[in-house]
């Protein structure tokens, strides 16, 4: 597959730079040139990325960078049991348990839930750092609403990385499941309060918890451009801006999980 000129693979972490010493320097830079094709695509285009991830896969299969990034692009196109094959390759060649919390979430992909819980209770899950074990919270919540345990879910969310009012990298999103699952329990009022919270701490975009609380709030967003063709006819400048449209309903008090 074609990669630009511009990816040079100098762009990848120093670490799997370092990973790729044991190659040959070319075969090296090729594998690096994917890699980072991998990276820049995952998000915008997963198949893409998928089918960059296994051609560096083809080159380097025993370079433990290689396996995780293939295992996720396999994830990112809900290829989990592929994935959880590529992230148990690498979790044998390098020892760590960074990759638990995303290997249960397979497990979750695969329609085990049970196992995904079962392993949100393993030795491995106290040797993660704290975005780790917050990773592992979401898995196992979303473990139990799989399982029609919604009332568990809730519980399971909370903790104090919720009530904390630091923002940590993982908050937005902590927050926000913890709202979808008090939504799904039929909690309006805190779902509302807690996707507010969401929404003060996501300064990335991580989330829709803003549309999330539109919804609830009643407004609706109407396109000024619809609104003039089914006008009258009449020649009127061209707006591309959304119009928004609706009332605030007083509702009282005011993650989905992987």
């Amino acid at each position: 597959m074609p990669i630009p000129d511009d990816v040079t693979g100098d762009e990848i972490d120093k670490d799997v730079r370092q990973e790729l010493q044991s190659l040959p320097k070319g075969l090296a830079e090729d594998v690096a040139r994917n890699l980072v094709m991998v990276a820049n695509l995952i998000d915008e285009d997963p198949e893409q990325a998928y089918a960059y991830s296994r051609i560096a896969l083809r080159l380097a299969s025993r370079v433990a960078a290689v396996r995780e990034a293939a295992g996720f692009a396999a994830y990112a196109t809900q290829k989990y049991s592929e994935a959880l094959a590529e992230f148990r390759a690498a979790r044998r060649m390098t020892g760590s348990v960074e990759l638990w919390p995303v290997m249960a979430d397979c497990e979750r992909g695969l329609g085990r839930p049970e196992r995904a819980l079962a392993m949100a209770g393993e030795p491995e899950v106290q040797k993660l750092d704290k975005a780790g074990q917050v990773e592992m919270r979401l898995v196992a919540a979303g473990a139990r609403r799989d399982m029609g345990q919604l009332d568990a879910a809730i519980v399971t969310l909370q903790s104090p990385e919720l009530a904390s009012n630091s923002v940590q990298p993982w908050t937005a999103r902590l927050r926000y499941a913890y709202a979808d699952a008090l939504l799904a329990a039929g909690r309006e009022g805190e779902a509302r309060e807690w996707f507010a919270k969401a929404l003060e701490a996501d300064k990335d975009g991580a989330t829709d918890a803003s549309d999330r609380l539109a919804e609830l709030d009643g407004v609706e967003f109407v396109d000024v451009m619809d609104e003039d063709r089914e006008g009258d006819g009449e020649n009127e400048p061209e707006n591309k801006a959304a119009n928004v449209e609706g009332t605030h309903e007083q509702d009282g008090e005011g993650e989905k999980a992987e």
